[in-house]
């Protein structure tokens, strides 16, 4: 059994609160799923258990962490960057655990994490590796330790949709209790028994967190209702409030009025005045008392939000994009063959497939064609986010690519409405998060206007309750839109077509991406 109690984590730099007295308990087979927004503590809750010391390099912990008896198996977000030079067999029987482990449950254990045991044999490095094979060999090698409890940090990143699925498979079979990150919605909503939601408040000064013992989706949808009850009893408040506001205003004018317009020659009318203006003053201070018991508009964060503005639909007619490929290749590599894809007017397409089917190559490669069309303005999304941005750069440095004041002045408040903190605007890109990094990429996107958007996996480091609003606006984005995902909500909200890419080339999706439509 897991026990957190009084938990505090304070970053050492800018001596942010990332979490703030947080208390909750995990045990038998419960899936406890810890989410929120970009930077707000949920690697670093993970770490406070797992490896505390070096947590400690950056951060500041107090609290009590106790799991008697338990033995905790942590995955982290990335695998040891000296693993990307080892073959695969090399990693499996340099491990003591692994060469331990009976051939008849290793058997077992692949099999419940929908592995191919070759994948211990390969002499294949493990940098070349898909990431649904990374993830599976590293679980694998952490199951063969034994743990008794599991703790996963961002398991489903850089996975296909069959990886995914397997995941989920091995979540919902599994026995030991799981303590998870993720910031994929469909695996959520699968496997998450309980949620722990982690948020900052006011400018990222003031850490909430929630722990609740009901499933993802019911949690969400509670919260919505919670949150759409205060903000009405907030708007009432505020209606009642403007009223008295407008009749005391209306009162003290009349007084103030009469006392300018009264004659000299009428004392007793100027001291009937005087105590009329006295219980006006009182009444004003008695409202100002009021004002701090007032019903509070909710403090919920706000999602990332996009906004395209000043962009015109490409029109109907026109032809944005024919592309005919022979051959999709990297180097000596065929990808693919017989490529065909039209495009016209304002059209969204999504494209999805296998890892390691060409799909990033293939948006390049539409990428290059695009630029040939001098009438139309396209804007990319990469993947890894160091094609784009400049980590040595602050967000606003970045962005303010005319020096301008007003651009200036826009830039920052952009980015606080999209929950960086004021500190976090003079951090160096390289320090941000993942999704605080796709945030700064978007914001260049919505500066630049474009007509065609280019999207390699949109959602990739967003939280659950960001990914919605993106969502959101690439279905209101009035230009097109070419984006590569294996997201499955995303794909089961695409308003546009849905292909697959293999082998074979570009064709209507089925089969496993209709799974995220049902």
């Amino acid at each position: 059994m897991l026990t957190v109690r009084n938990l505090s984590i304070l970053h050492n730099k800018d001596l942010r609160p990332l979490i703030k007295d947080l208390s909750f308990t995990l045990a038998g087979n419960e899936r406890l799923a810890v989410i929120g927004e970009e930077g707000n503590g949920k690697s670093a809750l993970l770490q406070a258990i797992a490896c505390p010391d070096r947590l400690r390099q950056w951060a500041e912990i107090s609290g009590n962490i106790h799991y008697p008896g338990e033995k905790i198996g942590y995955l982290a977000q990335e695998a040891p960057t000296e693993w990307n030079d080892l073959p695969a067999y090399t990693l499996c029987m340099g491990n003591p655990a692994f060469t331990d482990t009976d051939p008849g449950d290793l058997a077992e254990l692949c099999r419940k994490l929908s592995m191919d045991q070759e994948l211990c044999w390969s002499e294949t490095c493990f940098g070349l590796l898909s990431g649904g094979e990374k993830v599976r060999l590293r679980l694998l090698l952490l199951l063969c330790e034994q743990p008794t409890m599991l703790l996963l940090d961002e398991p489903g990143n850089d996975l296909d949709l069959d990886a995914i699925l397997a995941l989920e498979r091995f979540l919902l079979s599994c026995e030991l209790p799981v303590l998870y990150v993720s910031h994929d919605e469909g695996l959520l909503q699968a496997t998450a028994t309980q949620v722990l939601h982690l948020e900052s408040l006011h400018g990222r000064a003031e850490p909430r967190w929630t722990w609740t013992k009901e499933p993802y989706a019911v949690y969400v949808r509670n919260r919505r209702d919670q949150l759409d009850r205060q903000e009405q009893l907030w708007k009432n408040d505020q209606r009642e409030r403007r009223i008295r506001e407008e009749k005391f205003r209306k009162i003290e004018d009349a007084v103030t009025r009469a006392q300018e317009n009264i004659s000299r020659q009428d004392p007793h009318g100027g001291r009937l005045l005087k105590k009329k203006m006295k219980a006006v003053k009182s009444l004003e201070h008695r409202y100002e008392r009021e004002e701090k018991s007032a019903i509070e508009k909710p403090a919920e964060e706000l999602s990332m939000y996009a906004l395209f503005s000043d962009i015109q639909p490409v029109p109907g007619g026109k032809h944005v994009l024919d592309l005919d490929l022979d051959r999709l290749s990297v180097g000596e590599r065929t990808l693919a063959e017989d490529l065909h894809l039209q495009i016209r007017g304002s059209e969204k397409v999504l494209i999805t497939g296998s890892n390691g089917t060409g799909k990033t190559t293939l948006l390049r490669q539409i990428e290059e064609k695009l630029k040939q069309d001098s009438s139309l303005k396209t804007a990319l999304m990469p993947q890894h986010y160091e094609e784009g941005l400049d980590f040595s750069m602050t967000p606003v440095e970045y962005l303010n690519t005319d020096g301008s004041k007003e651009q200036m002045t826009s830039i920052r408040a952009s980015l606080i409405a999209m929950k960086f903190s004021r500190d976090e605007l003079e951090h160096p890109i390289r320090s941000l998060s993942g999704g605080q990094k796709a945030k700064v990429l978007l914001l260049k996107l919505m500066m630049a206007h474009p007509d065609v958007l280019l999207m390699d996996e949109p959602t990739r480091n967003l939280s659950p309750l960001s990914a919605p609003v993106m969502r959101d606006m690439i279905r209101s984005f009035p230009g097109a839109v070419i984006c590569v995902t294996h997201d499955r909500l995303l794909i089961r909200d695409w308003p546009g077509r849905v292909l697959r890419l293999t082998e074979q080339g570009l064709s209507a999706a089925q089969t496993t991406e209709d799974e995220g439509r049902n």
